[in-house]
């Protein structure tokens, strides 16, 4: 449950309608680990669909109808106007590599790539970076991984009103044992898997240039 929460928090909200009735919805472009959430939270309503702003591409978007479930989420630290006013939830460290994995999927990306190609050695590197437009989520969010065994980590204000938590290859490979190989998880541990392969992508490209 920390993963959904650390999905929602990166991608979710809270709506009340003009009748009062509420409600709380997370969307994602992957109807796969949508499908898993909606099992996770034993849900039986259905997932909708609409076209990305793009076009090229589907968003499916599962909402939930419940007072009680929203209660809690504000119990939390959640709003309905959450976008600047987000907060990290008081996680259990136990759980906590389950929420960073929800929110990395949400909010997170990660690169692997060449730097000071104009030299004669190049470097091959890989780094993580989260985003949110609240910076005083980044610096509570960077202050737990830092307690969690993180060292790093840089935050800055990007184009478009948001903020980046960036972290430097040694953190991002902290990170990535953190987020999958943490001693709490099961087998049925949810992650999108199109994320965790470029770190394994990383892996097999530091092999073959050593």
């Amino acid at each position: 449950m920390a993963y959904v929460l650390g999905f929602f928090a990166a991608d979710g909200c809270i709506t009340v309608n003009k009748r009062g009735g509420q409600f709380w919805c997370v969307q994602i472009t992957d109807k796969g680990l949508l499908e898993q959430i909606k099992k996770v939270v034993q849900s039986d309503h259905k997932i909708g669909v609409r076209l990305h702003n793009s076009g090229k591409s589907s968003i499916y978007r599962l909402q939930i109808g419940s007072i009680e479930m929203c209660e809690d989420l504000r119990k939390l630290g959640f709003s309905e106007r959450k976008t600047k006013s987000l907060i990290v939830p008081k996680v259990p460290q136990r759980y906590f590599s389950d929420f960073v994995r929800g929110y990395f999927d949400g909010d997170g990306n990660v690169w692997v790539g060449v730097v000071h190609k104009e030299r004669v050695t190049q470097t091959l590197v890989i780094q993580v970076a989260f985003t949110s437009c609240s910076e005083l989520f980044l610096k509570a969010f960077r202050q737990r991984l830092n307690a969690s065994g993180l060292e790093g980590g840089s935050i800055y204000e990007a184009k478009g009103n948001y903020y980046r938590l960036q972290f430097s290859v040694r953190d991002t490979l902290k990170l990535y044992d953190f987020m999958y190989n943490h001693e709490s998880h099961s087998k049925n541990t949810l992650f999108l898997e199109r994320k965790r392969k470029i770190f394994e992508k990383y892996g097999k490209l530091k092999n073959m240039r050593s």
